[in-house]
């Protein structure tokens, strides 16, 4: 029998109640405006990971995409790979448990969890995800948009996000993916710059966006090293990158960015975030 990862952040990062998460979304999603012609395209997606409050309308765009897609391409599997905050667990830690939203459960896909964890360097581990909000938090969103479809889930937390990881995981993912025949998706869960001025937090990530929407995968980790920014899944956004770019992709498209200082009047003190697709 396969257990179950219980909500970890349901109730603070977003609604536990049901029907006021449904309209928390609807709303976001009515909100946010996407070009067809790019969705439908998309190779990789990069969604924000904050209380919804805060991040959900920029998160919208994405899953506005991921939507649009939907309509277009049979996917069997979305692959969500987000930060490890809690420093519990391995370095690359995937879970082989079936996950628990307000909206239900959302099922594993199993054979390709249990795939990629036969590669070198990439766990089962569940310790890594017991208390991690990164990869929860994109599940709600996922349900409401693929109500109508059969689709399933792999979740990845990313300890270790050095270049040489996020290589090996988008290696990973794209093997076990074409051996199982597998029609996926990728999104990668991170928020932006946190903690200085909205000013300070532009000034860092607007070029750590634009090398992401050059695809250029070793400059985006250059200036966010460089620059000190403090986007916390860098490593899941060069993995969805990186895997973009084996399917074709060659650019990506800044959907939207904004800041927690747009819903709370704090300018001074920011966690910015971004919605992005790789095309």
């Amino acid at each position: 029998m396969i257990s179950m990862r219980e909500p970890a952040v349901a109730g603070s990062f977003y609604p536990e109640e049901q029907d006021k998460l449904a309209k928390m979304i609807n709303e976001y999603l009515q909100y946010a405006k996407v070009d067809e012609t790019y969705s439908k395209e998309a190779k990789g997606f990069v969604a924000p990971h904050a209380g919804y409050i805060y991040s959900g309308r920029i998160a919208a765009y994405t899953y506005k995409a991921i939507y649009q897609y939907l309509q277009h391409k049979k996917v069997d599997t979305i692959v969500i790979i987000g930060p490890n905050h809690t420093g519990a667990g391995s370095l690359i830690a995937v879970s082989d448990e079936d996950w628990v939203t307000p909206f239900g459960i959302f099922n594993n896909d199993h054979e390709f969890t249990r795939a990629l964890s036969k590669i070198k360097g990439i766990d089962i581990n569940e310790a890594a995800h017991e208390e991690e909000h990164s990869i929860e938090v994109q599940l709600p969103f996922i349900q409401f948009i693929s109500k109508d479809f059969d689709i399933k889930g792999v979740f990845i937390c990313m300890l270790d996000q050095s270049y040489y990881s996020s290589e090996l995981l988008a290696n990973a993912i794209n093997k076990v993916k074409e051996d199982l025949e597998r029609e996926i998706i990728v999104i990668a869960s991170s928020d932006f710059n946190h903690y200085e001025s909205a000013e300070i937090a532009k000034s860092k990530d607007l070029p750590a966006i634009e090398a992401l929407e050059k695809l250029d995968m070793l400059k985006f980790n250059d200036i966010i090293e460089r620059v000190g920014d403090t986007a916390c899944g860098f490593g899941p956004i060069t993995v969805a990158g990186l895997y973009a770019k084996m399917k074709g992709a060659s650019r990506g498209i800044l959907l939207n960015y904004g800041n927690s200082g747009d819903i709370n009047n704090d300018y001074s003190s920011v966690v910015a975030y971004a919605s992005l697709i790789f095309v």
